[in-house]
């Protein structure tokens, strides 16, 4: 997912290998971001920068570092807290300040920066779940820092697609839909008319993906979450809306006759939903976001 999350080149577990020999185990990249960024807590914008740079590390969302000049005065104060990043050495801490609360241990500095990590110099980032908003422009990001690497392909297909619980057709389409997400291996969905009425029970799990929207889960023949389907995607994922798509480890889909398998490595770790918000809360945030475009 992106540069260094999941699957991605710099990821814990990428799905391809540098061709060069003796390659480190953990490899930190840097680079401007290039968008005008901003942060807000306690009703107070705290940051705002055209000039933000992006760290990415193995296992990790990407984190924007802002310029120690583009905070708003008074913003942040230093607390006595010390770390130590393994390669960035010596972390200094801040309580971030705002209108009306504050943020504990809310941003950080790397203080003592290698000569090669100098990129860095003289710039703090923030913790995401501290601050109540981060926005690129004036569109909000929810979920986490926005991954520039990150790219979703929805394309249609004729190809065979059947699904089958047991000795059960679930569904048989020849007009799936594939869904290529970087880090990902293919994900496939169907039509809601070439399902089997009343195959698809009712789940109260629901998640929430930054890039997609909020996901609804359906249990097939006592198989809990098997399925699942964004019923109101984000706007660019509108070609997926209330498609279908089966999860190949827990029922049998087929694809032109050879059967799907779960690639390792493809089982997504939750981290939450942005800042705790409850499902409604972020349905309703977007909701209130694409009223106000």
């Amino acid at each position: 997912m992106g540069l260094s999350w999941q699957q991605g080149p710099l990821g814990r577990n990428p799905n391809g290998q540098f061709l060069i020999p003796d390659m480190p185990q953990r490899v930190l990249y840097a680079e401007p971001l290039r968008r005008r960024m901003r942060a807000e807590l306690g009703g107070t914008t705290v940051v705002e920068s055209d000039n933000a740079v992006v760290l990415f590390e193995p296992g990790r969302y990407p984190v924007a570092y802002f310029p120690r000049e583009d905070f708003a005065a008074g913003a942040l104060r230093p607390i006595e807290h010390r770390s130590q990043h393994p390669e960035l050495g010596e972390t200094a801490w801040f309580e971030v300040v705002g209108e009306t609360r504050q943020a504990p241990r809310g941003a950080w500095e790397y203080v003592a920066l290698p000569e090669h990590a100098s990129i860095l110099a003289g710039k703090i980032a923030l913790a995401w779940r501290a601050m109540d908003a981060f926005y690129e422009e004036d569109d909000r990001i929810l979920g986490h820092a926005a991954d520039p690497y990150h790219r979703i392909d929805v394309r249609h297909t004729s190809r065979h697609l059947v699904v089958r619980a047991g000795d059960r057709v679930i569904a048989d389409t020849h007009r799936p839909l594939v869904l290529y997400e970087s880090g990902f291996a293919p994900r496939w969905y169907v039509p809601r008319a070439d399902i089997a009425g009343e195959a698809l029970a009712g789940n109260d799990l629901q998640t929430f993906c930054p890039y997609k929207g909020i996901a609804s889960y359906h249990d097939i023949d006592g198989v809990a979450r098997a399925a699942w389907s964004y019923r109101a995607p984000i706007d660019d994922m509108s070609a997926i809306a209330d498609l279908v798509s089966f999860e190949p480890d827990l029922v049998e889909v087929t694809l032109d006759g050879e059967r799907l398998a779960l690639e390792p490595g493809q089982n997504v770790v939750s981290h939450g939903i942005d800042r705790d918000l409850s499902i409604g809360e972020a349905g309703a945030l977007r909701s209130t976001l694409a009223a106000a475009s």
